[in-house]
């Protein structure tokens, strides 16, 4: 565990300077078969092994035990086979089974030998979720069908009791024997009817048996589908509760129809985008360590790029990873406005912001992509009284993480010497780096116009190169005051 614990460290720590590599390599690693499948291929395809020999046993013995399928000529045939399966179960317990894990007084026990599950082989492609609901159907089926394998043996054994052709009910010796008793056996389990009456006191004995075996049977298929279908489509009924709700509540109340239609496309676009209403409803249900394992794959090559916290305890940052909450905003929602209080920092998970101003908050000053941060000297700033002093709205679907002031008090009441060390970068030069970030500096001023403003200046002319010399050095001034207040 501590071998593995400071991999993932020494991991993180370079995905700080190399991010956009580590980027297409996760992306790469997404299509590529786990480092494991090659070395326990062999072990998978000897599964493969025991499950065909296991099932020729499970299927033909009843065969073999009710039809005459093994006579003298070809029995040394099916004895080869038998030997064959016996030596395969042998060689996977004396062998292979050393493979197993299993807990004693606590400890998990391994055995010398290592594989992997050979579900994990199977479902590396696969969603978790629908994997097990593909078992549950295969499983289900299986039980079902053995079951008229085993109706189809029993069928032709009472048949060869009673005697073949006897009566119309048992089987009459034309055709293949299998096909015709399972045909039968289907329509008796299944209870589709149209068949003929027994005469007999076996035959109605055998008959009912079927009957009661049938409804049961199928009682337990049509449970089974049903669970299954249930399980499936789980997620979609909460996300359909949770929106009939809300709109029920948004009816009674009488909401306008634009906000209306601004919260069902939030409840959309989150389903679609995260399979979840709510990420804190998964991660609550986990342990802390669980939790925060999570929380550093998932946002700490993001939080680690912020400025701010370059010096800080690291296990300082990883519980702050943990009070990150995910947040989407629609197309044209203000993250933030001018002169609000800021209380909160925002990264950028998904999607752009726009910083905007001008009368109608129309004009676009500069846009910032996924893996960006804005906001954070609202962090630290002692006694309230912080106001933005930009407007940042989404451009799009945007989703976003938000670390409240409050939850940072909390982390660094535990931490005093990063709560130093942070209290010390907010001053003048800090809070300009940090606004530079959302409202980028001028660029500088082009070589020839420099030189255009130096000749008009040599030569005294008050024209419209010097009006432009003065309009832009109070702009600029202006632009300092803003940064520096």
């Amino acid at each position: 565990v501590r071998r593995e614990g400071g991999r993932k460290e020494e991991r993180k720590d370079d995905s700080v300077s190399c991010h956009g590599g580590e980027k297409k390599l996760e992306n790469t690693r997404k299509y590529c078969v786990p480092v494991s499948v090659s070395i326990d291929l062999i072990y998978v395809m000897w599964l493969f092994c025991v499950v065909a020999a296991w099932n020729w046993n499970v299927w033909l013995i009843p065969v073999r035990w009710a039809f005459p399928y093994q006579t003298p000529e070809n029995l040394h045939l099916w004895l080869l086979m038998d030997y064959t399966c016996d030596f395969i179960y042998i060689l996977d317990i004396l062998v292979f089974q050393p493979r197993l894990q299993f807990v004693r007084g606590g400890d998990i026990v391994v055995s010398v030998l290592h594989f992997d599950n050979i579900c994990a082989f199977l479902s590396f492609n696969l969603p978790p979720v629908l994997f097990l609901l593909c078992v549950r159907v295969i499983r289900t089926s299986s039980y079902l069908l053995y079951s008229l394998h085993i109706n189809a043996c029993l069928f032709y054994w009472g048949s060869d009791y009673e005697g073949l052709g006897s009566t119309k009910w048992v089987y009459n010796g034309k055709g293949n024997a299998y096909i015709r008793c399972y045909y039968f056996a289907v329509k008796t389990l299944i209870t589709i009817g149209g068949l003929p009456d027994p005469t007999t006191v076996f035959e109605i004995c055998f008959q009912l048996i079927n009957y009661f075996v049938g409804v049961f049977a199928f009682s337990i298929m049509i449970g089974q589908m049903r669970d299954v279908v249930g399980a499936a489509t789980a997620g979609e009924n909460y996300y359909r509760a949770c929106m009939d709700s809300t709109i029920k509540y948004m009816n009674n109340y009488h909401i306008p129809r634009d906000v209306q239609n601004r919260i069902k496309t939030w409840y959309d676009y989150t389903w679609k985008s995260q399979g979840m209403l709510d990420e804190q409803e998964l991660l609550v249900q986990l342990p802390t360590k669980m939790r925060l394992d999570m929380a550093v794959d998932v946002n700490y090559s993001i939080i680690s790029k912020v400025a701010l916290f370059q010096g800080c305890d690291r296990q300082m940052v990883f519980d702050m990873l943990t009070r990150l909450k995910s947040v989407v905003y629609l197309p044209g929602d203000f993250v933030c406005k001018k002169g609000e209080i800021g209380r909160e920092m925002y990264i950028i998970k998904q999607g752009e912001v726009q910083v905007v101003g001008g009368p109608d908050l129309q004009t676009v000053f500069v846009t910032i992509r996924a893996g960006s941060v804005f906001g954070e000297i609202s962090l630290l700033a002692g006694g309230g009284g912080n106001r933005r002093t930009a407007n940042v709205k989404a451009h799009g679907f945007a989703n976003l993480f938000i670390l409240d002031k409050k939850d940072l008090a909390e982390i660094l009441v535990h931490y005093p010497e990063s709560q130093k060390l942070l209290r010390k970068k907010p001053d003048e030069k800090g809070a300009a780096a940090a606004a530079m970030q959302v409202i980028p500096p001028r660029p500088d001023t082009p070589e020839m116009f420099k030189a255009a403003l130096k000749v008009a200046q040599q030569e005294g002319i008050e024209g419209v190169f010097s009006k432009l010399r003065k309009s832009y050095e109070a702009s600029e001034v202006r632009q300092k005051f803003m940064l520096l207040h």
